[in-house]
């Protein structure tokens, strides 16, 4: 009997890679692939900054919540998170029941450059010390990414080819 196959959720805080492997693993395991973020855009009809200006950060996580549970419904996909979404407690039960998570782990330099050039990230476009918010962001959501994962993959310094491998080696074991 062939075992279930769950989706495969990407986790991990803004600049690890979450879009950019979705997408590629998708590709590689033949599965279709959504992005929460994209997915709040296209039934809003907005950006999510304007998202945050007008509901307030409280608004756009009720938003993920839903988008989430409604993606969960949708058999064999991949998808990618946004940073945040393991602050809810709803989600990090759902991620845990279930899906198959994948927290893509970066260094905070990383995630300064991968974020450097970034225009649509509201935590940061309200901050004069995007490292430092970095550095906070991860530092608070660390554990719920770890207690979320059913394994941490590092993105530091890889080339995607070498994500993905590993990734594809973690969800056919």
């Amino acid at each position: 009997m062939a075992k279930s196959i769950k989706n495969v959720v990407l986790v991990g805080p803004m600049g690890s890679g979450k879009t950019s492997v979705g997408r590629r693993l998708a590709c590689v395991l033949k599965r279709d692939f959504f992005d929460t973020d994209f997915e709040i855009v296209t039934r809003t009809g907005v950006a999510i900054d304007y998202i945050f200006d007008i509901e307030g950060e409280s608004g756009f996580r009720q938003r993920e919540i839903q988008i989430l549970k409604d993606l969960c419904k949708i058999p064999n996909i991949v998808i990618a998170t946004g940073g945040g979404i393991v602050i809810k407690e709803t989600n990090r039960a759902l991620l845990k029941k279930e899906c198959f998570v994948v927290y893509l782990s970066s260094s905070v330099e990383q995630l300064v450059k991968r974020t450097a050039q970034s225009k649509a990230r509201p935590l940061l476009e309200q901050s004069d010390d995007r490292e430092k918010t970095l550095r906070d962001l991860l530092e608070a959501r660390e554990g719920f990414y770890q207690e979320v994962a059913d394994v941490v993959v590092g993105t530091t310094s890889k080339k995607l080819y070498a994500i993905i491998n590993e990734i594809k080696k973690a969800v056919n074991k």
